[in-house]
């Protein structure tokens, strides 16, 4: 199985991704100051969408919510309002755990606690295919023999000597699975998304028919999860319906507007004392305006920023 991988082809699918919960209307206090819109809950994101102007709207991955990417940080503030307690602020805070407990489903993983007992700790909805033993992991000169388990969700390989030496590669993150000559004859080669660091991992399987057996059973099911991916994202809604229900929902398109229709789109959502390069700008004298201001980031106008509001 080639090509990109699995999280490149399913960008933008939303393969696998449950409606939660929804409340209206609710205010995006920072960007949008005044008006109303509706904010939205799936087990993988958060978007609030304007009711005037569909095409304002947020989307927020949970991932972004949990983490930092490049050193910059946005806040968002949304008011609720309704008088609804807790409200989804509670049932955020849920998704956001289920989402970070969820991560082995959809990262690598390196000396984990992967065993119990000598087996496979399984995760919840998790489905054990094969146990192939006398698997050898070639990334040292003499390789090292252990056992490979073939899951419906990911690949897993550890030590006999050392269980402790191991490694769990997601089908979400393999990027081609293939079958290739080495130093030590033929091996199940796998190779990862650049997202996972771009491993390129051999294994030795022995005889020769065990190794086509594994090659196709893993192909088979990559395909099978590009078609019905499983991202172990688990949240209960009816756990705390009683005590706020859910309205009916509603689908909901994404649209998207054209790239530069509104400037910097991100700038009402810096957080206090910081900017696109992670500080607050050295104030400058604007000539547009007649006063001293924080230096617009590069690329962007005074009209520009100004049309944000």
């Amino acid at each position: 199985m080639d090509g990109p991988s699995l999280a490149e082809a399913l960008f933008g699918k939303k393969a696998d991704e449950v409606w939660q919960d929804r409340e209206d209307p609710v205010e995006d206090t920072k960007g949008n100051n005044g008006e109303a819109g509706r904010l939205t809950l799936t087990n993988l994101r958060l978007t609030w969408r304007s009711s005037k102007q569909a095409r304002t709207s947020i989307t927020m991955g949970l991932d972004a919510i949990t983490s930092l990417a490049n050193q910059q940080r946005f806040e968002f503030i949304f008011t609720d309002l309704t008088e609804r307690q807790p409200g989804l602020a509670a049932a955020l805070q849920a998704l956001v755990a289920a989402y970070e407990a969820s991560r082995p489903y959809r990262e690598l993983r390196l000396r984990g606690a992967l065993l119990v007992d000598k087996e496979l700790k399984l995760l919840p909805r998790e489905v054990a295919y094969s146990r192939v033993d006398g698997v050898s992991n070639l990334s040292s000169e003499a390789g090292n023999l252990g056992a490979l388990y073939i899951t419906n969700v990911r690949m897993v390989w550890h030590s006999k000597m050392a269980a402790s030496f191991n490694v769990s590669i997601p089908y979400l993150q393999i990027k081609t699975v293939r079958i290739a000559d080495s130093k030590f004859g033929l091996a199940l080669v796998v190779e990862t998304s650049a997202a996972s660091g771009g491993y390129v991992l051999g294994f030795r399987v022995d005889p020769k028919e065990t190794l086509e057996y594994v090659h196709k059973e893993m192909s088979s099911l990559l395909q099978a999860y590009a078609n019905c991916p499983l991202f172990g994202v688990e949240y209960d809604a009816n756990a705390s319906a009683e005590a706020h229900p859910s309205k009916p929902h509603e689908d909901e398109s994404d649209i998207l507007e054209p790239e530069g229709a509104k400037g910097d789109a991100w700038a009402a959502y810096y957080a206090d004392g910081a900017s696109a390069g992670g500080a607050a700008g050295e104030p400058v004298f604007s000539a547009e305006l007649g006063l001293a201001i924080e230096a617009p980031k590069d690329g962007a106008s005074i009209q520009q920023l100004w049309s944000i509001l």
